[in-house]
């Protein structure tokens, strides 16, 4: 599975978050899922976000089977797939898209796979910066992991809250970017407080890496993103947009601009 030459890694995602700090920012991530509510939509959706000051954008390629996922973005997933998204559409619709933006393929290792040897370098072309795989642990699969590792997309890693101090390091020099923390055990899903133990974790997290640390799972609204935003570097929504992007376009957008608002605030 190696790739057998050796590629320089994406640096527009670490570009962004390098401005964002000069300008004393912090980033919003937003999450929407490929093909969902369907897929004319989804381009128009991420140009929505891009203009309401989203600075990078996850794009969920939907998967039969999303372990990690909550009931909104398990419904959308499987809206997406009865719609026909696949890898090759998700390419067409970012190619189409032409984004300012950084652009994260956000999946689930099979269908990297199965969309065969040139899957990253076909992704980077039509426009992603970086590549986070949902169920590929540090040390899992070390060929797959130096696969993805040596190709042109940064390789987003995920912590958990419970992750120890040298772990963290570990993850983290194993990935590029930034680093997704997990506020929480369990699937995504929208929830009105976060955890009371999150800055300690982010602390321990800051400690172990240099690398910018994004929050995700829960956040459902500005208050929520405002509280992330004061001790990381950037907050992942995924949930609540999604159930937004459900409703319209306009919603999605109306909500990206209000978090976008509170974290500047923050």
């Amino acid at each position: 599975m190696a790739s057998g030459s050796v590629t320089i890694s994406s640096d527009t995602i670490e570009r962004r978050f390098a401005e964002l700090k000069a300008a004393g920012k912090r980033a919003l991530v937003p999450y929407i899922t490929a093909g969902h509510p369907d897929i004319e939509r989804t381009a128009e959706l991420l140009l929505a976000l891009q203009e309401s000051g989203a600075d990078v954008i996850e794009l969920g390629l939907p998967f039969s089977d999303p372990m990690a996922d909550g009931p909104v973005i398990q419904a959308s997933s499987q809206r997406a797939l009865e719609l026909g998204m696949n890898f090759t559409r998700l390419l067409e619709i970012v190619a189409r898209a032409k984004m300012r933006v950084p652009l994260v393929l956000f999946s689930y290792l099979n269908p990297i796979i199965a969309a065969g040897q040139n899957a990253l370098v076909q992704a980077a072309d039509a426009g992603f910066s970086g590549l986070l795989i949902t169920d590929l642990p540090v040390g899992s699969d070390p060929e797959r992991e130096a696969w993805i590792g040596e190709g042109p997309l940064s390789f987003i890693r995920l912590v958990a809250p419970t992750t120890p101090a040298a772990r963290m390091r570990e993850i983290s020099a194993h990935g590029s970017g930034f680093v997704y923390l997990i506020s929480r055990l369990g699937v995504t899903g929208m929830q009105d407080t976060m955890s009371a133990d999150l800055p300690a974790t982010v602390k321990r997290l800051r400690e172990a890496t240099a690398l910018p640390v994004c929050v995700g799972f829960g956040v459902s609204g500005p208050e929520q993103a405002a509280a992330v935003a004061r001790i990381a570097d950037g907050v992942v929504v995924g949930s609540a947009i999604v159930r937004a992007a459900g409703e319209s376009v306009e919603a999605a957008a109306k909500l990206t601009s209000a978090l976008r608002a509170a974290i500047d605030a923050a």
